[in-house]
């Protein structure tokens, strides 16, 4: 009987969720198909529209596929930073070095605190942690003036530093990995600190391999706001060596924007500003349905 019974919550499982293409799943390719063309669309025009030439950029009405694709959008784009006394290379290292530290620091700082507000007992925990949930009602615009006045008086005005200490902070990473690590069951703790383990080795041996999606997920927020970031550039460095390449496209299609080829440099700027955004999305929103659908607490 219970083999029977096996046999047949088997057969229901596989007809449910079968592991091969089945008939039953094509209706949920009609709901899935359209919903994805749509949501592509965006994307295929950026693509699309940086290798438009002018008079497709401003044909009417508006063309969404390009007829004559070229190049000359990026050759522009590069030849006006040519003109300029730094190398586009040295904005873009600058960007670089700002983007590893920020999203390996933002991990680093989220998950320590995360693990600390979860699983140690000490005075105003709640009290942080409701402080780091009522600044997540806060835009970042909303504290561009008191940031300022912290970079300043904390001498990193005019810094590199400043590119990367004001982003360091995330209430979103902190709240998910604190909200994630409340699932991890203190008597696994409890054995780590029993066999000797320190705080240190249990965030390496326990904590981050069962908080691999929030982990993941941090990592996708911290880069992207890295990435993008030009505030920095702008308020705090006047230095012109330390400031970031978003802060250069920037102000290269703002400048240039004005006159009829700036829009094609525009949209070569926009495209290779979201590129790097959508590759590491990709790589780290598969390792997170991965990771979501392999682990479990056993």
């Amino acid at each position: 009987m219970k083999l029977r019974r096996k046999r047949r919550l088997r057969a229901i499982s596989c007809g449910a969720n079968p592991q091969h293409f089945d008939r039953s799943q094509i209706r949920i390719y009609l709901y899935l198909i359209p919903i994805c063309i749509v949501m592509g669309l965006p994307i295929l025009f950026i693509f699309v529209n940086a290798f438009k030439p002018l008079d497709e950029l401003f044909a009417f009405p508006p063309r969404f596929f390009v007829r004559n694709p070229t190049f000359d959008n990026f050759s522009n784009l590069f030849a006006l930073t040519s003109s300029s006394n730094i190398p586009v290379s040295h904005y873009l290292f600058n960007s670089v070095i700002i983007t590893v530290v920020t999203v390996f620091a933002s991990m680093l700082f989220s998950l320590s605190a995360g693990y600390a507000l979860s699983k140690k007992r000490f005075k105003a925990r709640s009290l942080l942690f409701q402080i780091n949930t009522i600044a997540l009602m806060f835009v970042s615009v909303s504290v561009s003036i008191p940031r300022y006045f912290v970079v300043v008086y904390s001498g990193l005005y005019n810094n590199f530093l400043a590119n990367i200490l004001p982003l360091l902070c995330m209430p979103v990473g902190l709240f998910l990995l604190k909200q994630f690590i409340d699932q991890i069951p203190d008597s696994l703790i409890e054995a780590a600190v029993i066999d000797g383990a320190g705080d240190f080795t249990i965030l390496r041996k326990v904590i981050v391999p069962m908080t691999k999606p929030a982990l993941s997920t941090v990592a996708i927020l911290a880069f992207q706001s890295a990435w993008n970031a030009s505030d920095a550039s702008s308020l705090y460095i006047t230095n012109d060596s330390l400031k970031s390449f978003a802060y250069f496209l920037s102000t290269i299609s703002s400048t240039a924007g004005n006159s009829v080829a700036g829009k094609g440099v525009g949209a070569a700027a926009t495209l290779i500003m979201f590129l790097p955004n959508l590759i590491v999305f990709i790589i780290l929103q598969s390792r997170v349905m991965n990771t979501m659908a392999h682990s479990g607490l056993k």
